[in-house]
């Protein structure tokens, strides 16, 4: 059975497989030439990163691009930092891109490692974990993370080892319910934000435990983040959609079953408008630059948007 992430990654190349061919070449070119000697991927500065590179290889996957060179290259950037000490984000970016190389390419980093690693892994991600159920962003931090919970699960299929008391885990994804509809990220938090909630419902999608109640009250938190621009926004405070928050909240609703409550063709120009003729996208209206983490949840949003709008094959 497919992981959430390759589940993910499956759904979203057969809808890039239904942009025009001129669309999908366009973006291939632009990831491609963000590829930095050393094989990794960097941010808009900065030397090539984890976080980065594990959205490039998305991309490149997608597009069914991630093979020869670029995969051999950035394997060997992935290599490099096996032996390093990352956070929660950086180590799902790359054991999620070893996955995608492995898949996509046939090169399997972990050939060598011992079955042992995995449990290491395991009992380092346990130390996250705090008396409420949920999982902190870093040793040091004193209050669980919804997004971070959801990447803890995330790593933990990913190799292949059971979440520890499910249950408790569920009891804190549902505490962290904001009045709104949507989810908290902490908290301490005052207002429930789109992607919290889209990782809160990855969560309990994953761990089966949604309920009519939240997925009702969630599509409905999720209306009031569409934005005139026709894209969705972070949270009630801010006005501006953006394509994370496009992306993110239209992924859950989709996955509700309430993606026909806002503008599907109003979201799609949204993300088209960030587009660039080069390939990549911006990240909102007032966004000057560009990076392959945007252009991902942008032709993520063309993927899933466009499929909605052409309907039945």
């Amino acid at each position: 059975m497919p992981t959430y992430l390759e589940e993910l990654t499956i759904r979203l190349a057969v809808g890039v497989a239904g942009l025009p061919e001129e669309v999908r070449q366009r973006h291939a070119r632009y990831v491609l030439a963000a590829q930095r000697e050393d094989g990794g991927f960097a941010g808009r500065e900065g030397a090539s990163d984890l976080y980065y590179t594990g959205f490039a290889l998305r991309s490149l996957a997608v597009l069914g691009e991630l093979y020869g060179g670029t995969a051999e290259r950035a394997a060997d950037f992935l290599r490099g930092r096996l032996t390093g000490r990352e956070t929660i984000v950086d180590f799902l970016s790359l054991i999620y891109g070893a996955a995608l190389l492995d898949s996509a390419a046939g090169i399997d980093l972990f050939a060598d490692a011992q079955d042992s690693w995995r449990d290491a892994v395991a009992t380092a991600l346990a130390a996250l974990r705090r008396p409420d159920g949920g999982y902190a962003k870093g040793p040091e931090g004193m209050a669980s993370s919804t997004y971070h919970s959801f990447l803890v699960l995330l790593c933990l299929q990913l190799i292949e080892r059971p979440l520890p008391d499910p249950e408790r885990m569920i009891e804190f994804v549902r505490s962290q319910q904001a009045e709104e509809g949507g989810f908290r990220e902490i908290r301490a938090s005052k207002r429930a934000g789109t992607n919290p909630t889209a990782a809160a419902i990855g969560t309990l999608r994953i761990l089966d435990a949604l309920d009519d109640e939240i997925r009702e009250s969630t599509i409905d938190f999720l209306y009031e983040m569409q934005t005139d621009e026709g894209g969705l926004r972070a949270n009630t405070r801010i006005p501006i959609a953006d394509l994370l928050s496009t992306f993110t909240g239209t992924l859950t609703l989709i996955d509700l079953g309430g993606i026909d409550e806002i503008d599907v063709a109003a979201a799609h120009r949204f993300a088209g408008s960030l587009e660039l003729d080069d390939g990549g996208f911006h990240g909102a209206a007032w966004d000057t630059a560009d990076d392959v983490e945007y252009s991902f949840y942008g032709l993520g949003c063309l993927a899933l948007l466009g499929e909605l709008l052409a309907g039945p094959a």
